[in-house]
């Protein structure tokens, strides 16, 4: 039984047994994660995997399965127990069906270029980066290399039956200077070719380098210029709290603000999952509905939330199509690019901070937007417009919405970031803001 056959018998099944609306997708593909430190691999570690997932409603009462025996047997167990375990759920209201179709989808999401899990092949990319970030003056330099391929097949009972396939690449890189000094950067790919470990460690190693022997900084308010690795732990913050199923979740700073202006006119974001070849594109959302590119933010102003079905019923709006399996999600966050470099943005700074890096996002009120995250790796004092030595121990202390207002310019350049604090992939430009408050942080 095929990837596509196994799918749509398990949906079946599951309205054999109750469901009145089923999903199910059917992986396989592999793994192969190269870890490396102190200059050296240090793990290489490959893993081949086939397994299902099932999701299931029984007229707004839901629930979801994984699995990972796919004979007859094993799926027709697994869709009693799913919908055993839906019938016995509160429900969700409203009740809205999965979406009617087949849907035409473009082929160029559906078929992406495979990627090589070859373990020799990946731990010459990470080679590159670790004599690319020792050649910028790191000590030491550590990271992983994640790559995925495989295919994966999606069934539902509103008429959906397709596959996909194609792979990524993940690399993040951190290296280390004298007196604490760290830098960071990553990498992501989602074809061979696209992955640019060299420069990764480059940049890694030379923040390592002018970090060294960093002081303490001294709390207080400060124009800032934030990297992308910051940039897209914001972006991803932003992209989450437009999720509409947050709204009812109090969750989100956003309620109540669609059409206002919350951000510098210059700047805008987008969820588009539709960038063929890129590490967040899909073909259709987990409802099935074709995947399409969605406004956030345009020229500062708060345009939409995103939507499933069962929150778009609530509303009284249509889908955008970012259905997870629960709540509605961003693929693939696109912020704007600016005009400038970050050289200009460094001269229009008489005092400030650069911050690389950064950590542990935590909100004190939801709600309200109000947050703290603490700078990871290379910081730097910025005076009269010119670098000025490394500095440590500031936390970010910040409100969501006063700090999207505060931001004034970005660059032309963008990066692409995904990392263990950054789960959506993200375009992301260096980006200055005004008065940004930071405040003391042991770490």
């Amino acid at each position: 039984m095929n990837h596509e056959e196994a799918a749509q018998r398990l949906a079946e099944m599951c309205v054999t047994e109750g469901a009145t609306d089923a999903t199910a997708s059917v992986w396989e593909g592999g793994q192969c994660m190269v870890r490396f430190s102190n200059n050296e691999v240090t793990v290489v570690d490959t893993l081949r995997h086939r397994y299902a997932a099932v999701f299931v409603s029984v007229e707004g009462r839901r629930a979801s399965s994984d699995l990972t025996e796919l004979d007859m047997a094993s799926l027709r167990r697994a869709a009693r127990r799913v919908v055993s375990t839906a019938k016995a759920s509160p429900p969700v209201q409203p009740y809205v069906p999965l979406p009617r179709g087949p849907f035409q989808y473009d082929p160029s999401l559906l078929r992406s270029p495979r990627v090589s899990l070859e373990p020799d092949d990946l731990v010459s990319r990470v080679a590159e980066a670790v004599e690319a970030g020792l050649k910028e003056g790191a000590e030491r330099m550590a990271g992983s290399l994640i790559a995925h391929d495989g295919s994966r097949a999606f069934a539902t009972t509103g008429g959906v039956l397709t596959s996909t396939e194609g792979g990524s690449l993940e690399l993040s890189v951190r290296a280390f200077g004298r007196g604490n000094a760290s830098g960071a950067s990553v990498s992501l790919s989602a074809t061979d070719g696209g992955l640019e470990a060299r420069s990764a460690g480059e940049e890694a190693g030379r923040f390592a380098r002018l970090a060294a022997d960093p002081v303490k900084g001294t709390p207080g308010t400060r124009d800032a210029i934030l990297g992308p690795m910051v940039m897209a732990s914001l972006m991803n913050e932003v992209g989450r709290m437009a999720s509409a199923f947050r709204i009812d979740t109090g969750m989100t700073f956003l309620a109540g603000r669609e059409g206002e202006r919350i951000a510098s006119p210059a700047f805008s974001l987008y969820d588009d999952p539709t960038l063929a070849d890129t590490f967040g594109s899909t073909a259709f959302d987990a409802e099935g509905l074709p995947a399409r590119r969605n406004t956030i933010i345009e020229d500062g102003v708060f345009r939409s939330f995103l939507h499933n079905s069962t929150t778009a019923g609530k509303y009284g709006v249509g889908s955008t199509a970012n259905a997870g399996i629960i709540a509605p999600r961003p693929f693939n966050l696109v912020a704007s690019p600016g005009s400038g470099d970050l050289d200009s943005l460094v001269a229009e700074i008489d005092d400030g901070i650069m911050v690389t890096n950064n950590w542990y996002l935590r909100y004190q009120n939801y709600g309200e937007g109000e947050f703290s995250t603490i700078p990871r790796d290379a910081m730097f004092a910025i005076r009269k417009g010119e670098i000025a030595g490394s500095l440590s121990e500031l936390r970010i202390s910040e409100n969501m919405g006063h700090l999207l207002g505060a931001m004034e310019q970005t660059t032309s350049d963008r990066r692409w970031v995904r990392w263990w604090e950054v789960p959506v992939p993200s375009l992301v430009p260096h980006a200055l803001f005004r008065g940004v408050e930071f405040t003391g942080s042991a770490q």
